[in-house]
């Protein structure tokens, strides 16, 4: 059974569609315990971006946290919370940014374990992992077979007055690293979340980065075979203009589509309300060389209420991790929440956010006393299933949905996939099974377009015995010989 979400452009048609538009749906910050944990050692003296990198490591049983923050700044280190209202931060060139780890059995409750690893101003009875790393991503390599590197980071190893380079380093288990190996190739600026995964499908790690371009920030691919050497970084995803653009973007494996939660930094005009500060958009890629967004300036996780520095904890930069997938499923999103502007004085705290599975974005009504129309791309029919995953705008009203099938869009339905042949039932998780008079199974095999026409719902994802069938599929064959 295939399923496609609505954020998933390949699936629509969008010459037969009427009265609506795709609108993200934000997971659920869990405001009965956020923010988890705050800045509150010594050492962490300004968390600032924090770049969080979360991971449930199912053989410890126990969720581990590895965070970049200033382990030395001079400028946060000599103010108090009531000077920093009154004037702006300034940020010197010898500022020394590091890497912690914190652990929690819960994902609720963290403690911040003194290592023993590192020394900072004469004691290592702290957290921190490494000094001088900027920008540090984790990943579980569950593919590669050496146990002594089932933990794998790059991070931007950053000395200040003595120049940067990109390193990665390998773990057991998480907490007992090796010392950091430089790349052998390229040194690209990397000032940002620096995340590796790997890709099934080229059976290769992966690296999203940040480098400048255009005067403005864009996010960069690597590819390597050994986690050591490293491709020359490509761009794969740039924002709009100074006022959106992409800080970082750590991305996910859902449904055969990668998702990013990219961090948007508001730039280009200080008169406006939003200058300086971070919000997280929503990306999505068939393949991680070229990323796009999913509903350009609609939030994923929206930045808390107020400013700094009486704001939320989270009202002036989000910057997220990969989301941990729940025992119910669910997906948990945590993420670095600051209180103030992006160059400014803030507090930065880890936090988290429940998405329902699927529940991404949706296909709404933009007039809500209209009926809506969704036509699909060219699909094959191969069974008798149909379901989507949809539930009420407004609760209080009822719901209309009806289905038809053409062979092509402009024409009459199929003979016994009329609207008025088709049945609705519920399902559990909010799916909804669509039926017809005639079993979906007698088209198995041949190709049409299937039309959902509603009132009073979203809609999240649909899933069947379908696949996609369409021109709108060409992955860069010859333009030519294809009769284009």
């Amino acid at each position: 059974m295939a399923k496609y979400l609505m954020l998933d452009r390949r699936f629509l048609n969008p010459q037969a569609m009427e009265n609506v538009t795709l609108r993200i749906t934000p997971p659920e910050k869990d405001q009965a315990n956020n923010p988890l944990f705050i800045q509150d050692q010594p050492w962490e003296i300004r968390i600032d971006n924090g770049y969080p990198n979360v991971i449930y490591d199912e053989q410890a049983q126990i969720f581990r946290c590895y965070y970049t923050l200033f382990t030395d700044d001079l400028d946060t280190e000599g103010t108090t919370l009531e000077e920093r209202t009154s004037r702006d931060y300034l940020p010197r060139m010898d500022r020394v940014t590091s890497l912690a780890y914190a652990e929690s059995k819960d994902g609720i409750h963290w403690e911040k374990p003194a290592l023993g690893r590192v020394e900072w101003r004469g004691n290592k009875e702290n957290n921190i992992l490494f000094l001088f790393a900027h920008g540090t991503g984790v990943m579980v390599d569950h593919h590669g077979s050496d146990s002594a590197a089932r933990y794998k980071m790059v991070t931007k190893v950053d000395i200040p007055g003595h120049g940067a380079y990109m390193a990665v380093a390998f773990s057991p288990d998480g907490v007992n690293w090796s010392d950091l190996i430089p790349w052998p190739e390229y040194n690209p600026p990397a000032d940002s979340h620096n995340l590796p995964f790997w890709n099934e499908e080229e059976g290769c790690y992966m690296l999203l980065s940040r480098v400048w371009k255009d005067g403005i920030r864009m996010t960069t691919l690597s590819r390597s075979d050994d986690f050591i050497h490293w491709s020359e970084p490509k761009e794969t995803l740039r924002g709009r203009g100074f006022e959106n653009q992409i800080y970082s973007m750590p991305v996910f494996f859902w449904n055969n589509l990668y998702l990013g939660l990219a961090s948007i930094i508001h730039e280009g005009d200080r008169t406006d309300v939003d200058f300086d500060t971070v919000d997280c958009e929503l990306t999505w890629a068939v393949s991680p060389d070229h990323f796009d967004f999913v509903a350009p300036g609609q939030t994923v996780i929206p930045r808390g209420a107020g400013a700094y520095p009486t704001g939320d904890f989270d009202c002036g930069c989000i910057y997220a991790s990969q989301p941990v997938k729940g025992p119910d499923g669910s997906l948990w999103i945590y993420y670095m929440g600051g209180n103030g502007r992006h160059t400014n004085f803030r507090e930065s705290s880890l936090a988290r956010a429940r998405w329902k599975a699927d529940c991404f974005a949706s296909m709404v009504p933009k007039r809500e006393e209209e009926n809506s129309l969704l036509t699909s791309c060219k699909l094959k029919f191969q069974g008798p299933s149909l379901e989507i995953l949809a539930e009420a705008v407004e609760p209080s009203m009822p719901i209309y949905l009806e289905a038809q099938i053409h062979r092509v869009w402009t024409e009459a339905p199929i003979s016994g996939f009329s609207y008025e042949e088709s049945r609705v039932s519920e399902l559990e998780g909010g799916w909804k099974r669509i039926e017809w008079t005639q079993g979906l199974e007698s088209l198995a095999g041949t190709s049409g377009c299937i039309k959902l026409k509603f009132k009073n719902l979203k809609i999240w994802a649909v899933q069947g015995d379908i696949c996609l069938d369409g021109h709108r599929l060409w992955e860069g064959a010859d333009m030519e010989n294809e009769g284009f």
